[in-house]
């Protein structure tokens, strides 16, 4: 059995985030994420989290 790998955590400062995996033909599509009130979201493809960078503020215009 192998290990999981761990997943990759990426600092943002921005309220919504495009991932496609990064792998370019190896990736997955373009998909906009929307980070949650905790400041954080994961990508339902590849797991990747996105982290708001300390600091910054959500702008959900509320």
């Amino acid at each position: 059995m192998t290990a999981m790998q761990p997943t990759e955590t990426i600092t943002v400062e921005t309220a919504t985030v495009g991932c496609d995996g990064g792998g370019g033909a190896l990736g997955h599509p373009l998909v906009y994420l929307t980070l949650d009130q905790n400041g954080r979201v994961e990508c339902p493809y590849c797991s990747r989290t996105y982290v708001l960078k300390e600091g910054a503020k959500l702008g959900h215009g509320h």
